[in-house]
């Protein structure tokens, strides 16, 4: 007996199976959740003042090459960020442009758009002197600046800019950028 495609879809369906792509994740171990958790709980109780001092930023990196994402997977409503509907992703390849930006309560900072790899030298130079410095110039001393851990910004030059410039870095737990609110804008 064969059966359509469509018949199949259809009664995945009738009982609350449908197809999607799968959510892109990176892998956590038992410690980046441990971090994560702590990190929750120790900024839990902030106000709003504190978390007005606070510049998230974020670069994002865009593929110039093919990605069909032809994969599909049959999942429940309500089951998206479940463990089995996800695929673990760490980096991109091939060519591409890279789009770093910032935002504090009621600001941002311009978009910086690059062809080529972010090096502790070009964060240095373009991101923390022309960006994050005039930001924590306007704000003063409660100003804190969050960035992740990819390497080049924990490059030694630029922990060396941040600490002549005294620009607080916030801690930030590894693989986290769920927690980051410019990941939502």
């Amino acid at each position: 007996m064969t059966v359509s495609r469509q018949t199949v879809y259809r009664r995945l369906g009738h009982i609350g199976l449908y197809a999607r792509r799968p959510v892109r994740c990176v892998p956590l171990t038992a410690t980046h959740c441990r971090l994560r958790l702590a990190w929750s709980r120790e900024h839990a109780l902030w106000t709003p003042q504190q978390w007005s001092c606070v510049m998230f930023s974020d670069e994002s990196r865009f593929s110039l090459q093919s990605d069909s994402r032809r994969t599909f997977i049959w999942r429940a409503p309500g089951t998206r960020y479940h463990q089995e509907n996800t695929i673990e992703r760490h980096r991109y390849g091939g060519e591409g442009w890279l789009v770093w930006g910032g935002i504090i309560l009621g600001s941002r900072t311009d978009l910086h758009v690059q062809s080529v790899t972010m090096t502790g030298h070009i964060y240095r130079d373009v991101i923390l002197e022309q960006h994050v410095r005039l930001f924590r110039g306007a704000m003063g001393a409660e100003f804190l600046f969050m960035d992740d851990n990819v390497r080049p910004h924990r490059a030694n030059i630029v922990d060396k800019c941040l600490q002549s410039e005294d620009i607080t870095r916030m801690d930030w737990p590894a693989y986290s950028p769920d927690l980051n609110p410019i990941e939502h804008v």
